[in-house]
Order: structure tokens, then C-alpha cells, then sequence
């Protein structure tokens, strides 16, 4: 059941992140969840730390952490789009 969730919490993160960043017409349901689910990991690696909270990845789901997975599926958006398009948008 956990992996459901976590599944249904990564898209839905994903999705916010992609209507932040302006990506959203260029990705579908599945691609959301990627973006939730690996952004979730590198807010982990990269912002956890800082903020003292764990990200959905690791079974926390608190706000803090979902506020942690958010900002890294923004921060994986902003990457991808500097790498593909040369620009942040």
C-alpha cells in the first residue's frame, strides 16, 4: 500500500513542479511521476540535509518533506531544461 501512495504522491508532485517550471504540456501522467519519484531523490540528497527532514523516498510524509520532494522535482525541471533547451524558462 505504501508504494501506491508513493506512487500517487510522486505524480501529484511532479505535476505541481512541471505547472511551476512551465512543462506541463510537454508531459504526461507517467512522466510526472518520474519527475516526483527522482526529483523526491535529489531534494533528498541535496536539500534534506539542510532542512533536517527526510522526502517521500523515505516514508516521511510530512509537510516539510513534501515541501523537500517538491523543490527537487523543481530543481531536476530547471536542470533538464537547461540542458535541453539552454535556458531555465
Amino acid at each position: 500500500m505504501n508504494f501506491i501512495i508513493w506512487i500517487v504522491i510522486g505524480g501529484i508532485i511532479g505535476w505541481l513542479a512541471s505547472m511551476v517550471m512551465k512543462t506541463d504540456a510537454q508531459q504526461g501522467i507517467f512522466l510526472n511521476m518520474v519527475v516526483g519519484i527522482v526529483g523526491a531523490l535529489l531534494g533528498g540528497w541535496l536539500l534534506a540535509p539542510m532542512f533536517g527532514s527526510g522526502t517521500i523516498n523515505a516514508d516521511d510524509f510530512s509537510a516539510l518533506s513534501l515541501l523537500v520532494s517538491f523543490l527537487g522535482a523543481v530543481i531536476l525541471l530547471g536542470i533538464v531544461n537547461l540542458i535541453f533547451r539552454g535556458r531555465l524558462r
